[in-house]
């Protein structure tokens, strides 16, 4: 596998994962009124790149729709999200060679 391909997994991929199973297990503990995973805790995970993982989560669980907070974050952070990996990858061409490490 080469670095692009690591470089996107680690920062893109995993995040996302990570952020819809947090959303996920929130979920699931509401569910039951067991102990929650704080809020400022779901937002810092769609913050760091998962975004996206957020979003489906929230969609596919049902959870966190009726809060206004994450009705704009967590949409708001994907625009940025995107936006800063359209600009990283006019800036990085998929063409270029990786250094060797």
């Amino acid at each position: 596998m080469d670095y692009l391909a690591l470089v996107y997994l680690g920062v893109i991929f995993f995040p996302n994962i990570i952020s819809f199973a947090l959303f996920g297990y929130d979920k699931h503990q509401a569910t039951y009124k067991k102990w929650r995973i704080p809020e400022f805790v779901l937002i810092l995970s769609a913050f760091f790149n998962g975004a996206f993982g957020a979003l489906c989560g929230m969609v596919f669980f049902n959870h966190k729709t009726k809060k206004k907070l994450f009705l704009f974050a967590v949409p708001i952070l994907l625009f940025l999200q995107l936006i800063v990996e359209i600009i990283a990858r006019l800036i990085i061409s998929p063409f270029q060679t990786p250094l060797p490490l």
